[in-house]
């Protein structure tokens, strides 16, 4: 049977969490003015192929948390480019920083559509998508975009990095609902035998809907669940890893930001709280994590993480392998650089196919919504964009796992196409 996209439940719905961060750790207001730069030069005049990079560089949850599909998708045009382009045509990058407000994204939208010109937007990493449906309007490809919000899931035109089977006619998924699976619920308890589970969360609204995801999906799965709500100007993480000793907890799930979590995890070391595996999430599958949680050790090397991209570690494989050569000046790695080269090689692939004819949006957004499953090279769990009209009731999935150990990085638990599971998928409303 062929394996379809599903709707990252984890990372749709944990993206929005990022507020908490900047209202945790202070906000800084946006710069009013945004990035807007060539990467390019243009060989013996060929006319280049222009796309966009929308990212909320300098949004209120910090200048760094937004950037790793930008510096993946730019790694991969520059190497490209170096290649000698598309058929001899180089690809001009042009980014815009939309510092993380609707207003700023409109701006980068009308600038680079409208002004520029770009054949299709890639990788774009928006904290508030305010320009979507312009985009979905002009009918401009925007491809393998990370859905922090609704907006892969409501407008045609619009490719997310992990794939949609809603039909995209102006209303997120069916009437309003999305569906999301089970699967690394059923992972933990299949391959590492847990049974106890906590949540835990702010008294804030945002976490305290995940919360509720998370524990709908655990309880669909059989686990006993363990909730836990901390208050958000002062949280008691220490009564609350207290807690989690005495409940005996296989597994801790949060829906709390990455400051939040650290806490957490140094609460969990100081009371002699282990469990299995403390599960975060693509989004903060990244190298920093010693910085991150140097004064939890044990609880670091609990950390486990799960997606749908191979880890960028597996560097036996041969397009990790490409992707980490291409960005080793970088002073960081991060799954969401990877997922961002990854989008660029789509474009690519897409812009390739139309070389005969022309490489236009229309052409690009032909390539996009083939039947055919996109892995870029491998690099993704088989992705597709189907517009079906009633949502699945259960699918097959398959996701990639790792587990942080010190010394040695994310090291990956089992090949992620096999890692498949027959699961329900639940709604929620984003």
């Amino acid at each position: 049977m062929r394996r379809r996209a599903r709707p990252r439940v984890a990372e749709t719905v944990a993206a929005g969490l990022l507020l908490l961060v900047g209202t945790a750790c202070g906000s800084r207001l946006p710069e009013s003015d945004f990035e807007h730069r060539a990467t390019s030069s243009v060989p013996g005049g060929a006319e280049p192929i222009r796309v966009g990079i929308i990212t909320s560089v300098t949004s209120p949850v910090g200048g760094s948390t937004f950037t790793g599909p930008r510096d993946g998708a730019k790694a991969w045009f520059d190497r490209l480019n170096a290649r000698g382009g598309i058929g001899g045509r180089t690809v001009e990058v042009h980014t815009c920083d939309d510092g993380g407000s609707g207003v700023g994204d409109n701006e980068c939208v009308h600038k680079l559509i409208d002004e520029d010109r770009v054949t299709a937007l890639v990788a774009t990493t928006a904290l508030d998508y305010a320009g979507a449906s312009r985009v979905s309007d002009a009918r401009v490809p925007d491809i393998g975009g990370q859905p922090i919000g609704a907006a892969y899931d409501t407008y045609p035109h619009l490719y997310g990095i992990y794939g949609s089977l809603a039909p995209r006619t102006g209303t997120p998924g069916w009437d309003g609902k999305l569906y999301g699976g089970t699967e690394v619920y059923r992972y933990f308890k299949r391959e590492q035998g847990a049974r106890t589970a906590a949540v835990v969360s702010y008294n804030q609204s945002a976490s305290a809907s995940y919360a509720r995801l998370v524990t709908q999906g655990l309880k669909a799965e059989g686990y006993k669940v363990v909730s836990e709500q901390v208050d958000f100007a002062l949280p008691n993480f220490r009564a609350v890893a207290a807690d989690l000793k005495d409940q005996g907890a296989d597994l801790v799930f949060d829906a709390i930001d990455t400051h939040g979590n650290a806490q957490l995890c140094e609460a969990m070391d100081d009371v002699g709280a282990e469990a299995i595996a403390k599960v975060t999430n693509v989004q903060n599958w990244a190298s920093t994590v010693p910085e991150d949680y140097k004064n939890a050790p044990r609880c670091r090397n609990a950390l486990w993480a799960t997606g749908s991209s191979r880890s960028y570690e597996e560097t036996g494989n041969p397009a990790v392998r490409e992707f980490r050569d291409a960005t080793k000046g970088l002073k960081t790695h991060s799954q969401w650089q990877l997922e961002g080269w990854a989008a660029a090689k789509w474009f690519t692939d897409a812009a390739e196919s139309c070389a005969g004819t022309g490489i236009t949006r229309a052409c690009v957004d032909r390539f996009m919504n083939r039947s055919e499953p996109y892995t870029a090279d491998g690099l993704l769990v088989p992705v597709v964009h189907e517009r079906l009209p009633e949502p699945p009731k259960t699918r097959r999935t398959c996701l990639s796992v790792a587990r942080w150990k010190d010394g040695k990085g994310w090291v990956s638990q089992g090949d992620m196409d096999k890692n498949c599971f027959d699961v329900p998928q639940l709604p929620y409303t984003p």
